[in-house]
């Protein structure tokens, strides 16, 4: 039997900040990257995983996930992929390591990129790709993997079979449907707060030319640059296209209330991270205050608890899942049946490197055999740094296209992953003196 030898980690970043690609009020000079892991067995079966950050901290990250690999080396492969919800509670739970979440946190993301791994390697030995290995596995197989853990209260194993029992009706015609025309994409590259006026505009008007009636402008910097960028964009694109903004979580509850009043006239389709993604019942309260806009959030959500909790106080309307920030697949496939118990689409963060290859997968997956509807339930589409991955997202009239290579979608070349290594990567070498950078010498841009 195979056994796990090697569990490798790299600091990969990229210099996104000489551009401001992904800035918002909070991240202001962010270099997407990548604490990209390697879970290699004696017979050289390899799965790939990573955790998504902005730059300086990744190698706190790379740190954890080195310290979750020892958990893995020495044991036998097959062991761990015949039983993901039994790998999953190995990592996640493990006593020593859960002093220092439990469940939340750079800890909990470390874990995530172990545990993704070793789907990975999972949906390879099935020639599929992960969202089609997920669709054809058993509704029992699916619930064996979750784990119901102070979540029970509002889903049970009993009531999550049953979802999945019910996804099994009419399936196979949704997979047809799928791979033939893929999932609904929204789009953030216009958005970015570090943009000018003239740039947010013409990639606006890009963005409805090539089908996207969904664009997301950032906003919390100043409520009267808010307000002209909100009615450019809108004398730019038209009142049909709907325009959400989103705060990254910049503003306390009453700020939210009463800036996004001021914006109200604007018709924004939701306000994502209206105020900080622990606060639960703050969200509840911005939600009762401002509808009917609708209140979303969820990319900094630190596990299935408080998702839960959102849900059950009818805080958002909107749940919006990432594949890094909770312990990986497992986890995911938990916050897909909540959201389906109460009745909130599932609209995924993809606003980061790798993170639109990655999380496409439970979209399809939650079409295919969970919510079965596309009704209000989009991807993010971000347009950078896709060429460094070996399926790269192919977005055709604004949607998504199935991924057809087997595995979780996590896979980077070696020669991106060589260049851009930090900090001594021949990308970091030739940039490193230019502008504002990750690491001990970040100036700021």
């Amino acid at each position: 039997m195979p056994i796990i030898s090697n569990v490798t980690v790299q600091d990969v970043r990229f210099p996104t900040s000489l551009e401001l690609d992904g800035s918002d009020a909070v991240n202001v000079d962010p270099d997407y990257s990548a604490a990209y892991v390697m879970v290699t067995a004696d017979n050289g079966e390899v799965g790939h995983g990573f955790v998504f950050s902005c730059g300086r901290g990744n190698e706190v990250i790379v740190s954890a996930i080195e310290s979750y690999g020892e958990l893995l080396v020495g044991r036998e492969l097959d062991d761990l992929v015949a039983d993901l919800g039994a790998a999953s509670r190995l990592l996640v739970h493990d006593s020593q390591m859960r002093w220092l979440g439990p469940e939340k946190g750079v800890s909990h993301m470390a874990a995530g990129a172990v545990i993704n791994a070793l789907w990975d390697i999972a949906a390879r030995r099935e020639g599929k790709p992960l969202w089609r290995y997920l669709a054809e596995l058993s509704p029992e197989e699916i619930v064996r993997a979750i784990d119901f853990t102070h979540i029970s209260d509002a889903l049970s194993p009993q009531e999550a079979l049953e979802i999945l029992q019910a996804g099994q009706r009419g399936k196979e015609e949704r997979l047809r449907e799928l791979e033939q025309d893929g999932f609904p994409a929204y789009t953030t590259s216009p958005g970015w707060l570090g943009y000018s006026d003239e740039k947010m505009v013409r990639l606006s008007k890009e963005a409805v030319d090539n089908g996207f009636d969904l664009i997301k402008l950032k906003v919390g910097g100043e409520v009267e640059s808010d307000r002209r960028r909100m009615r450019i964009v809108r004398e730019a694109v038209g009142e049909d296209i709907k325009v959400a903004i989103d705060a990254n979580q910049r503003w306390d509850v009453p700020d939210a209330i009463e800036w996004l009043q001021q914006l109200s006239e604007f018709n924004p389709w939701w306000i994502e991270e209206a105020t900080s993604t622990d606060d639960v019942l703050g969200h509840a309260t911005i939600r009762k205050a401002i509808s009917p806009m609708k209140v979303a959030t969820g990319e900094a959500v630190h596990n299935r608890i408080i998702v839960k909790q959102l849900l059950q106080a009818q805080a958002i309307d909107v749940l919006q899942i990432d594949s890094t920030r909770v312990a990986g697949v497992n986890e995911n496939l938990a916050n897909l049946l909540l959201a389906k118990k109460f009745d909130i689409p599932v609209c995924p963060h993809a606003g980061g490197v790798g993170l639109c290859e990655l999380v496409q997968h439970f979209s399809f997956f939650d079409y295919a055999a969970v919510s079965g509807s596309f009704e209000n339930r989009y991807i993010e589409y971000v347009d950078h740094l896709h060429e460094h991955f070996a399926e790269p997202v192919v977005i055709r009239n604004a949607r998504y296209q199935a991924p057809k290579k087997p595995g979780i979608g996590a896979e980077m070349h070696a020669n991106s992953r060589a260049q851009w290594t930090f900090p001594e990567g021949e990308g970091w070498q030739e940039v490193g003196g230019r502008a504002a950078v990750s690491g001990a010498e970040h100036k700021h841009h």
